[in-house]
């Protein structure tokens, strides 16, 4: 692939890999922000990062009752612009962490792959709508989205698709956006426009789209048909992975998640424990709690951000009497009573993984 005109990159992230261009930041840096500024938001690519012309760049959006092509320019003309807050997770969050339980094979994230942003743009329910598509008469179906316009790993586009429920539920708002954090996308995250998919992995979230259609299957893409999803434990080779790829659900949403992102020492026995969590869908967390001691007693941490049911959550504590060095453990609980577990579940590729949080001091 042809790197001649990448585009420069935030120098505030841990480059995982430099083509494609993979970088994250820490987690101690994003849990100062409630929102996540531009140059700590990750970088995901499966290709070159190039800066594309608004008026130029189209959208063709394809359904049983026609099709029809906008530019970005007219696409944000034509529909109203419609914000929601929400968290963008990669997949892959803490692949590291579970490397160190046995091989995986992917980008040795940390557990900076996530943000939390404000998101603008156009509802994709109503550019549906305005193309006369009738969810009822298509349940079942699925959106699929891609993006021709610059090369890709492993396909010759990169491509995803959700199920047409999502896609038409106001609840859902699933954007085709323009803006994060009021400013417009940067190429780095998708300018001039982006798939928003609050509650669903990154994977689902395709920057540069210019293709949409409905169809009665998933996107046949690899990214949604041979990546992206939980294989049993015992697939630990690309060999025995090839006949299961088929038969295991494409991931959408994440697991209930949380991390310490800092652990600071603010006294001769005490220490303040800084970290994000985040709930499955647009199930958001309840609490979190932190454990010195192994998990034998648990201390409540505050809540210092939350905001609306797709953004993640910021805690803090400060816990007395601890001992020269340790171990903290945190575990979320979310609104439904669902609690993170110890550990988490291996697989091949390394997704989603979600063991109780650690930090050391």
């Amino acid at each position: 692939m042809d790197y001649t005109h990448e585009v420069p990159h935030s120098n505030l992230l841990v480059v995982r890999a430099d083509q494609p261009f993979n970088a994250e930041p820490t987690a101690a840096a994003l849990v100062e922000f409630p929102i996540t500024p531009e140059e700590l938001v990750y970088c995901r690519n499966h290709g070159p990062v190039l800066e594309y012309d608004e008026e130029a760049f189209t959208v063709r959006v394809d359904c049983p009752q026609g099709s029809r092509t906008y530019t970005a320019k007219e696409l944000k003309d034509a529909f109203p612009r419609v914000e929601v807050v929400s968290a963008l997770q990669c997949a892959g969050n803490r692949r590291k962490e579970m490397d160190q339980v046995k091989k995986v094979q992917g980008v040795l994230w940390d557990d900076g792959v996530i943000c939390n942003a404000r998101w603008a743009g156009v509802p994709l329910r109503d550019v549906l709508l305005e193309a006369g598509v009738d969810a009822q008469a298509l349940a079942g179906w699925h959106v699929c989205f891609a993006s021709h316009v610059t090369p890709c790993q492993d396909d010759n586009d990169y491509g995803a698709s959700i199920p047409i429920a999502k896609a038409m539920s106001p609840e859902e708002d699933v954007l085709l956006a323009y803006e994060m954090n009021g400013q417009p996308l940067s190429p780095d995250h998708g300018y001039p426009l982006r798939v928003v998919v609050p509650g669903y992995l990154g994977a689902r979230w395709v920057k540069w789209v210019d293709t949409i259609y409905l169809s009665p299957e998933e996107s046949p893409n690899f990214y949604q048909q041979r990546d992206y999803k939980v294989l049993p434990e015992e697939v630990d080779t690309k060999e025995k992975a090839a006949p299961v790829w088929s038969k295991v659900p494409s991931l959408t949403t994440l697991p209930l998640n949380s991390v310490v992102g800092s652990v600071t020492r603010t006294g001769p026995d005490t220490i303040r424990v800084k970290g994000y969590a985040i709930g499955c869908g647009d199930v958001q967390v309840a609490k979190v709690e932190l454990s010195i001691d192994d998990g034998a007693t648990w201390h409540e941490a505050r809540i210092t951000y939350q905001e609306g049911k797709w953004s993640w959550t910021l805690w803090e504590a400060l816990l007395e009497h601890v001992p020269e060095s340790g171990v903290v453990y945190s575990r979320a609980t979310d609104a439904q009573g669902h609690v993170q577990e110890r550990e988490g579940k291996w697989n091949m590729r390394g997704v989603a993984y979600n063991p109780w949080g650690r930090g050391k001091w």
